[in-house]
Protein backbone atom coordinates (compact mmCIF):
# COMPACT_ATOMS: atom_id res chain seq x y z
CA UNK A 1 0.00 0.00 0.00
CA UNK A 2 1.49 3.06 -1.48
CA UNK A 3 2.41 5.83 1.82
CA UNK A 4 0.88 8.40 -0.04
CA UNK A 5 -1.69 9.31 1.70
CA UNK A 6 0.20 9.61 4.80
CA UNK A 7 1.88 12.79 3.67
CA UNK A 8 -0.94 14.53 1.68
CA UNK A 9 -1.11 18.48 2.98
CA UNK A 10 -4.45 18.85 5.40
CA UNK A 11 -6.17 22.08 5.89
CA UNK A 12 -9.10 23.28 8.33
CA UNK A 13 -9.68 27.04 8.22
CA UNK A 14 -6.50 28.47 9.78
CA UNK A 15 -4.50 25.12 10.38
CA UNK A 16 -2.49 23.96 7.33
CA UNK A 17 -0.64 20.65 7.95
CA UNK A 18 2.40 19.89 5.44
CA UNK A 19 1.32 15.96 6.61
CA UNK A 20 -1.19 13.58 7.80
CA UNK A 21 1.42 12.54 10.44
CA UNK A 22 0.65 13.65 14.29
CA UNK A 23 2.48 13.33 17.06
CA UNK A 24 1.11 12.08 19.79
CA UNK A 25 0.97 14.03 23.42
CA UNK A 26 2.92 11.88 25.29
CA UNK A 27 4.32 12.71 29.28
CA UNK A 28 7.93 12.78 29.28
CA UNK A 29 8.55 14.58 32.59
CA UNK A 30 11.45 16.44 31.33
CA UNK A 31 11.14 19.98 32.17
CA UNK A 32 12.34 20.59 35.77
CA UNK A 33 9.90 23.74 37.78
CA UNK A 34 7.56 23.21 35.38
CA UNK A 35 9.46 25.38 32.51
CA UNK A 36 10.65 23.47 28.98
CA UNK A 37 14.22 23.79 28.42
CA UNK A 38 16.35 23.79 25.23
CA UNK A 39 16.59 19.82 24.93
CA UNK A 40 12.35 19.98 24.83
CA UNK A 41 13.00 22.43 22.49
CA UNK A 42 15.44 19.97 20.25
CA UNK A 43 12.69 17.26 20.90
CA UNK A 44 9.62 19.02 19.08
CA UNK A 45 12.22 20.28 16.30
CA UNK A 46 13.43 17.54 15.31
CA UNK A 47 10.14 15.43 14.83
CA UNK A 48 9.03 18.38 12.67
CA UNK A 49 12.03 18.65 11.06
CA UNK A 50 11.13 14.62 9.76
CA UNK A 51 7.96 15.66 8.26
CA UNK A 52 5.27 15.31 11.34
CA UNK A 53 2.97 17.67 10.19
CA UNK A 54 1.31 18.40 13.59
CA UNK A 55 3.02 18.19 17.16
CA UNK A 56 0.88 17.82 20.07
CA UNK A 57 3.04 18.18 23.01
CA UNK A 58 2.72 16.34 26.11
CA UNK A 59 -0.19 17.17 28.72
CA UNK A 60 0.98 20.70 30.30
CA UNK A 61 -0.75 22.19 32.76
CA UNK A 62 -2.91 24.32 32.94
CA UNK A 63 -3.13 27.15 35.96
CA UNK A 64 -4.82 25.80 38.61
CA UNK A 65 -3.63 24.77 41.87
CA UNK A 66 -4.62 21.35 41.53
CA UNK A 67 -4.23 20.45 37.68
CA UNK A 68 -0.56 19.01 38.30
CA UNK A 69 -0.09 15.12 39.14
CA UNK A 70 3.46 14.35 38.00
CA UNK A 71 6.65 15.43 38.66
CA UNK A 72 8.38 17.85 36.39
CA UNK A 73 5.59 18.04 33.84
CA UNK A 74 5.59 21.35 31.99
CA UNK A 75 3.39 24.43 32.55
CA UNK A 76 1.11 26.38 30.67
CA UNK A 77 1.11 29.42 32.48
CA UNK A 78 3.40 31.92 34.11
CA UNK A 79 6.13 34.00 31.97
CA UNK A 80 8.89 31.78 32.50
CA UNK A 81 7.48 28.73 31.22
CA UNK A 82 5.33 30.53 28.13
CA UNK A 83 8.89 31.87 26.88
CA UNK A 84 9.89 28.41 26.91
CA UNK A 85 7.05 26.96 24.64
CA UNK A 86 7.37 30.41 22.49
CA UNK A 87 11.35 28.81 21.86
CA UNK A 88 9.78 25.11 21.02
CA UNK A 89 7.02 26.84 18.78
CA UNK A 90 9.65 28.86 16.83
CA UNK A 91 11.74 26.01 16.77
CA UNK A 92 9.01 23.83 15.36
CA UNK A 93 7.54 26.49 12.80
CA UNK A 94 11.16 27.15 11.10
CA UNK A 95 10.97 23.10 10.02
CA UNK A 96 7.64 23.89 8.56
CA UNK A 97 5.64 21.71 11.13
CA UNK A 98 2.66 22.93 13.37
CA UNK A 99 2.27 23.20 16.95
CA UNK A 100 -0.69 22.84 19.61
CA UNK A 101 -0.19 22.23 23.08
CA UNK A 102 -2.35 19.81 24.73
CA UNK A 103 -3.95 21.26 27.51
CA UNK A 104 -4.18 18.91 31.17
CA UNK A 105 -5.81 18.95 34.48
CA UNK A 106 -5.56 15.62 36.54
CA UNK A 107 -8.14 16.05 38.72
CA UNK A 108 -8.80 13.34 41.56
CA UNK A 109 -5.56 11.45 39.98
CA UNK A 110 -3.58 13.92 42.17
CA UNK A 111 -2.20 13.29 45.33
CA UNK A 112 -0.92 15.15 48.15
CA UNK A 113 2.66 16.24 47.96
CA UNK A 114 3.16 16.88 44.32
CA UNK A 115 4.35 20.19 43.16
CA UNK A 116 3.66 23.14 42.95
CA UNK A 117 1.73 22.99 46.55
CA UNK A 118 2.22 19.96 48.71
CA UNK A 119 -0.72 20.52 50.47
CA UNK A 120 -3.14 20.70 48.24
CA UNK A 121 -5.24 16.91 46.93
CA UNK A 122 -6.75 16.69 44.02
CA UNK A 123 -9.81 18.19 42.53
CA UNK A 124 -12.56 16.07 41.32
CA UNK A 125 -16.63 16.40 40.60
CA UNK A 126 -17.08 14.52 43.79
CA UNK A 127 -15.41 14.34 47.02
CA UNK A 128 -13.07 11.31 48.64
CA UNK A 129 -12.10 11.16 51.79
CA UNK A 130 -10.62 8.50 53.92
CA UNK A 131 -9.67 8.31 57.85
CA UNK A 132 -11.16 12.03 57.80
CA UNK A 133 -8.51 13.35 55.50
CA UNK A 134 -9.48 14.95 52.39
CA UNK A 135 -7.86 12.86 49.26
CA UNK A 136 -9.98 14.78 47.16
CA UNK A 137 -11.87 17.81 46.89
CA UNK A 138 -15.64 17.89 45.04
CA UNK A 139 -15.62 21.16 43.07
CA UNK A 140 -17.87 23.77 44.27
CA UNK A 141 -19.54 25.89 41.46
CA UNK A 142 -16.77 28.58 42.31
CA UNK A 143 -13.98 25.75 41.58
CA UNK A 144 -15.58 24.90 38.04
CA UNK A 145 -15.35 28.49 37.22
CA UNK A 146 -11.53 28.86 38.04
CA UNK A 147 -10.78 25.43 36.11
CA UNK A 148 -12.58 26.75 33.24
CA UNK A 149 -10.97 30.14 33.03
CA UNK A 150 -7.83 28.64 33.66
CA UNK A 151 -8.61 26.52 30.13
CA UNK A 152 -9.83 29.60 28.57
CA UNK A 153 -6.83 31.55 29.89
CA UNK A 154 -4.03 29.03 28.62
CA UNK A 155 -5.69 28.46 25.38
CA UNK A 156 -5.53 32.59 24.98
CA UNK A 157 -1.81 32.22 26.11
CA UNK A 158 -1.10 29.64 23.18
CA UNK A 159 -2.57 32.00 20.26
CA UNK A 160 -0.59 34.93 21.82
CA UNK A 161 2.86 32.69 21.55
CA UNK A 162 1.67 31.58 17.97
CA UNK A 163 0.54 28.51 18.58
CA UNK A 164 -2.07 26.79 15.78
CA UNK A 165 -4.56 25.77 18.15
CA UNK A 166 -5.20 23.80 21.35
CA UNK A 167 -5.77 20.49 22.33
CA UNK A 168 -8.26 20.06 25.33
CA UNK A 169 -6.95 16.72 27.05
CA UNK A 170 -10.73 15.10 27.89
CA UNK A 171 -9.51 11.73 28.13
CA UNK A 172 -8.25 8.64 30.15
CA UNK A 173 -9.77 9.05 33.71
CA UNK A 174 -8.37 13.07 34.18
CA UNK A 175 -10.55 15.81 34.92
CA UNK A 176 -12.92 16.64 32.27
CA UNK A 177 -13.09 12.68 31.69
CA UNK A 178 -13.69 12.04 35.25
CA UNK A 179 -17.27 13.97 35.09
CA UNK A 180 -18.46 12.02 32.03
CA UNK A 181 -17.70 9.01 33.61
CA UNK A 182 -20.61 7.91 36.37
CA UNK A 183 -18.46 5.80 38.30
CA UNK A 184 -16.37 8.64 39.05
CA UNK A 185 -19.03 11.64 38.90
CA UNK A 186 -21.39 11.15 41.49
CA UNK A 187 -23.15 14.72 41.92
CA UNK A 188 -26.61 15.28 42.04
CA UNK A 189 -26.57 18.30 41.00
CA UNK A 190 -26.58 19.61 36.73
CA UNK A 191 -23.51 18.57 36.49
CA UNK A 192 -23.99 14.98 37.34
CA UNK A 193 -26.67 12.34 36.59
CA UNK A 194 -27.82 11.76 32.92
CA UNK A 195 -24.57 11.82 30.85
CA UNK A 196 -25.85 15.04 28.85
CA UNK A 197 -25.60 16.64 32.61
CA UNK A 198 -21.99 14.64 33.02
CA UNK A 199 -21.28 16.31 29.60
CA UNK A 200 -21.91 20.04 30.79
CA UNK A 201 -18.42 20.57 32.32
CA UNK A 202 -16.42 19.82 29.39
CA UNK A 203 -19.48 21.51 27.18
CA UNK A 204 -18.56 24.77 29.34
CA UNK A 205 -14.96 24.66 29.18
CA UNK A 206 -15.01 24.47 25.26
CA UNK A 207 -17.12 27.32 24.98
CA UNK A 208 -15.41 29.18 27.17
CA UNK A 209 -12.05 28.31 25.29
CA UNK A 210 -13.60 29.48 22.02
CA UNK A 211 -14.83 32.38 23.46
CA UNK A 212 -11.25 33.24 24.59
CA UNK A 213 -9.61 32.52 21.33
CA UNK A 214 -12.31 33.23 18.97
CA UNK A 215 -13.07 31.57 15.22
CA UNK A 216 -10.40 30.24 13.71
CA UNK A 217 -8.10 28.82 15.71
CA UNK A 218 -8.31 25.29 16.07
CA UNK A 219 -9.85 23.46 19.10
CA UNK A 220 -8.74 19.71 19.11
CA UNK A 221 -10.98 17.64 21.63
CA UNK A 222 -9.63 14.25 22.88
CA UNK A 223 -11.73 11.56 24.64
CA UNK A 224 -11.51 8.15 25.20
CA UNK A 225 -13.87 5.08 26.18
CA UNK A 226 -10.91 3.26 28.31
CA UNK A 227 -9.86 4.46 31.70
CA UNK A 228 -6.55 4.16 32.89
CA UNK A 229 -8.67 2.78 35.94
CA UNK A 230 -10.61 0.35 33.84
CA UNK A 231 -9.10 -0.31 30.71
CA UNK A 232 -12.71 -2.21 29.74
CA UNK A 233 -14.73 0.75 30.59
CA UNK A 234 -16.95 2.10 28.00
CA UNK A 235 -18.40 5.46 28.15
CA UNK A 236 -20.69 4.58 25.72
CA UNK A 237 -22.19 1.01 23.84
CA UNK A 238 -23.69 1.94 20.68
CA UNK A 239 -23.23 4.33 17.80
CA UNK A 240 -26.70 6.40 18.60
CA UNK A 241 -25.13 7.00 21.99
CA UNK A 242 -21.76 8.36 21.04
CA UNK A 243 -23.68 10.47 18.48
CA UNK A 244 -25.71 11.71 21.18
CA UNK A 245 -22.49 12.72 23.47
CA UNK A 246 -20.35 13.90 20.61
CA UNK A 247 -22.78 16.66 19.15
CA UNK A 248 -23.16 19.02 21.93
CA UNK A 249 -19.17 18.82 21.96
CA UNK A 250 -18.89 19.49 18.12
CA UNK A 251 -21.78 22.35 18.75
CA UNK A 252 -19.84 23.60 21.71
CA UNK A 253 -16.51 24.76 19.40
CA UNK A 254 -14.42 21.33 18.96
CA UNK A 255 -13.12 21.11 15.45
CA UNK A 256 -11.53 18.16 15.17
CA UNK A 257 -11.73 15.41 17.27
CA UNK A 258 -8.42 12.72 18.89
CA UNK A 259 -9.92 9.53 19.93
CA UNK A 260 -7.99 7.74 22.04
CA UNK A 261 -7.45 4.15 21.31
CA UNK A 262 -5.28 1.09 22.62
CA UNK A 263 -5.40 -0.50 19.32
CA UNK A 264 -6.67 1.54 16.02
CA UNK A 265 -6.89 -1.46 14.26
CA UNK A 266 -10.02 -2.76 16.41
CA UNK A 267 -13.62 -1.81 15.39
CA UNK A 268 -15.49 0.11 18.67
CA UNK A 269 -19.25 -1.44 17.73
CA UNK A 270 -20.70 -4.80 16.34
CA UNK A 271 -21.67 -5.08 12.93
CA UNK A 272 -18.90 -2.55 11.48
CA UNK A 273 -15.65 -2.31 10.94
CA UNK A 274 -15.19 1.43 11.79
CA UNK A 275 -13.29 2.30 14.75
CA UNK A 276 -14.03 4.80 16.78
CA UNK A 277 -12.37 7.99 15.06
CA UNK A 278 -14.17 6.18 12.03
CA UNK A 279 -17.40 6.78 14.18
CA UNK A 280 -16.80 9.52 15.41
CA UNK A 281 -16.16 11.02 12.16
CA UNK A 282 -19.25 9.82 10.38
CA UNK A 283 -21.39 11.03 13.30
CA UNK A 284 -20.33 14.48 13.61
CA UNK A 285 -18.85 15.18 10.25
CA UNK A 286 -15.79 16.52 11.44
CA UNK A 287 -12.64 15.61 10.92
CA UNK A 288 -10.65 12.83 13.29
CA UNK A 289 -7.55 11.52 14.05
CA UNK A 290 -6.71 7.77 15.26
CA UNK A 291 -4.27 6.39 17.69
CA UNK A 292 -3.76 3.59 19.06
CA UNK A 293 -0.41 1.57 18.93
CA UNK A 294 0.66 2.86 15.00
CA UNK A 295 3.87 1.47 13.77
CA UNK A 296 3.80 -1.32 16.51
CA UNK A 297 4.11 -4.94 16.25
CA UNK A 298 1.33 -5.09 19.25
CA UNK A 299 -0.64 -3.14 21.95
CA UNK A 300 2.20 -1.04 23.85
CA UNK A 301 0.90 -1.65 26.97
CA UNK A 302 2.58 -5.39 27.04
CA UNK A 303 6.01 -3.75 26.28
CA UNK A 304 5.28 -0.57 29.42
CA UNK A 305 5.25 -4.12 31.91
CA UNK A 306 8.38 -5.88 30.82
CA UNK A 307 12.19 -4.92 30.39
CA UNK A 308 12.93 -8.05 28.38
CA UNK A 309 10.09 -7.22 25.50
CA UNK A 310 11.04 -5.07 22.67
CA UNK A 311 8.30 -3.31 19.85
CA UNK A 312 9.23 -3.91 16.47
CA UNK A 313 8.09 -1.77 13.59
CA UNK A 314 4.97 -2.86 12.39
CA UNK A 315 3.21 -3.25 8.87
CA UNK A 316 1.59 0.07 8.05
CA UNK A 317 -0.73 -1.60 5.43
CA UNK A 318 -4.15 -1.85 7.36
CA UNK A 319 -3.55 1.65 8.69
CA UNK A 320 -2.73 3.48 5.25
CA UNK A 321 -6.25 1.48 3.47
CA UNK A 322 -8.37 3.16 6.41
CA UNK A 323 -6.68 6.23 5.65
CA UNK A 324 -7.59 5.89 2.13
CA UNK A 325 -10.93 4.94 2.48
CA UNK A 326 -11.46 8.49 4.66
CA UNK A 327 -12.35 6.51 7.45
CA UNK A 328 -10.42 8.82 9.52
CA UNK A 329 -8.26 12.27 8.71
CA UNK A 330 -5.28 12.34 10.53
CA UNK A 331 -2.63 9.74 12.27
CA UNK A 332 -1.63 10.42 15.56
CA UNK A 333 1.96 8.18 16.28
CA UNK A 334 2.92 7.76 19.65
CA UNK A 335 6.03 5.25 21.16
CA UNK A 336 7.51 4.42 17.31
CA UNK A 337 7.69 8.38 17.10
CA UNK A 338 9.04 8.85 20.52
CA UNK A 339 11.94 6.56 20.27
CA UNK A 340 12.54 7.30 16.66
CA UNK A 341 12.16 11.39 15.89
CA UNK A 342 12.65 10.58 12.32
CA UNK A 343 9.93 7.79 11.77
CA UNK A 344 8.01 9.71 9.54
CA UNK A 345 10.44 10.23 7.11
CA UNK A 346 11.96 6.44 7.03
CA UNK A 347 8.18 5.49 6.11
CA UNK A 348 8.15 8.12 3.73
CA UNK A 349 11.46 7.35 1.90
CA UNK A 350 10.54 3.50 2.15
CA UNK A 351 13.42 2.90 4.71
CA UNK A 352 11.08 0.71 7.32
CA UNK A 353 13.55 -1.39 8.08
CA UNK A 354 15.76 1.49 9.54
CA UNK A 355 12.83 2.46 12.51
CA UNK A 356 14.30 1.85 15.45
CA UNK A 357 12.45 -0.87 17.98
CA UNK A 358 10.67 0.49 20.63
CA UNK A 359 11.38 -0.96 24.65
CA UNK A 360 10.89 1.58 27.72
CA UNK A 361 14.32 2.39 27.89
CA UNK A 362 13.09 5.43 25.67
CA UNK A 363 11.38 6.27 28.19
CA UNK A 364 14.39 7.48 30.13
CA UNK A 365 15.74 9.71 27.34
CA UNK A 366 14.40 12.38 25.39
CA UNK A 367 15.85 12.08 21.61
Amino acid sequence: MPVNALFQPFSLGSLQLPTRVVMAPMTRSFSPGGVPGAKVVEYYRRRAAAGVGLIITEGTTVGHKAANGYPHVPRFYGADALAGWKEVVDAVHAQGGKIVPQLWHVGSVRRKGTEPDASVPGFGPSEKIKDGETLVQGMSQDDIREVIAAFAQAACDAKAIGMDGVEIHGAHGYLIDQFFWEHSNRRTDEYGGSLANRSRFAIELIRAVRAAVGPGFAIIFRYSQWKQQDYSARLVHSSEALGEFLQPLAEAGVDIFHCSTRRFWEPEFEGSELNLAGWTRKLTGKPTITVGSVGLDGEFLQFMVSTDKVAQPASLENLLKRLNDEEFDLVAVGRALLVDPDWALKVREGREQDILPFSREALTTLV
